[in-house]
């Protein structure tokens, strides 16, 4: 059996092993990674994918933890890639998988792999679509992708994910300004986080007058006021 062949039946059976070699090889491009991706694509299955995307602070990573706890609440196996910046030095990600789901360690039904942006823009990296090829093979339930802060014209996750969760909070200037252009259009949902700060109920309203025609649901991933009501809505969507 070939190597390939290996790491093929390991992602196919839900080996971490096989899946963090097969992930390696499509983000560094090592040699074969097409034609490793090509064959998982054909064992691949339809997974929904959804994303999680807001500007840097808005605590896109507190509330991702919440909502794979209530994804494994559910029952269902989540794979998550998250994109960090990237280290100045070398390249790799700065924060890394050490801070994130601090509730699921040792859970073998959360895969967590974080990727360093290395100079992409839009909030992903470059090999985002193979990258979830891979995943697609492996027995997941959903995939949950995860953008590095990003900026009001950095919407590449739109492409890849439905629903999109757009998280803010207060104190980022001018809601109903930032509602007109840029990452809030593509947002299924609008996640208001950090609800025990003052203007949090203000900014929420903001949004509302701004006509997005989605949900606008105030949370506090810290303490998790607001959680039940936001996983109410992906449920219906993921």
């Amino acid at each position: 059996m070939s190597v390939h062949s290996e790491i093929i039946t390991g992602v196919c059976r839900g080996d971490d092993r096989s899946l963090a070699h097969a992930l390696s090889a499509v983000e560094d491009g090592a040699a074969g990674a097409d034609e490793l991706v090509d064959a998982l694509a054909i064992v691949g299955r339809a997974l929904p994918v959804l994303g999680i995307t807001g500007a840097p602070g808005v605590g896109k990573s507190t509330l991702l933890n919440r909502i794979v706890s209530g994804l494994r609440a559910d029952g269902k196996r989540v794979a998550v890639l998250a994109v960090d910046p990237s280290s100045p030095v070398t390249g790799g990600a700065l924060l890394g998988d050490r801070i994130r789901l601090h509730d699921h360690a040792g859970d073998s039904g959360v895969f967590i792999r974080s990727l360093s942006a290395r100079g992409h823009l839009g909030g992903l990296v470059q090999s985002t679509e193979d990258l979830l090829t891979v995943l697609r093979a492996a027995p997941f339930d959903v995939i949950v992708l995860e953008t590095v802060g990003v900026g009001q014209s950095e919407i590449e996750v739109m492409r890849y994910a439905d629903p999109v969760v757009v998280v803010t909070a207060p104190g980022l200037g001018d809601s109903v300004q930032a509602a007109k252009a840029g990452i809030l259009e593509i947002a299924s949902l609008v996640v208001v986080n950090k609800s025990d700060l003052d203007g949090a109920e203000r900014a929420a309203a903001d949004l509302e007058r701004a006509d997005l025609e989605v949900p606008i649901v105030l949370t506090c991933a810290t303490t998790g006021a607001g959680i039940d009501e936001l996983m109410t809505l992906l449920r219906a969507r993921i």
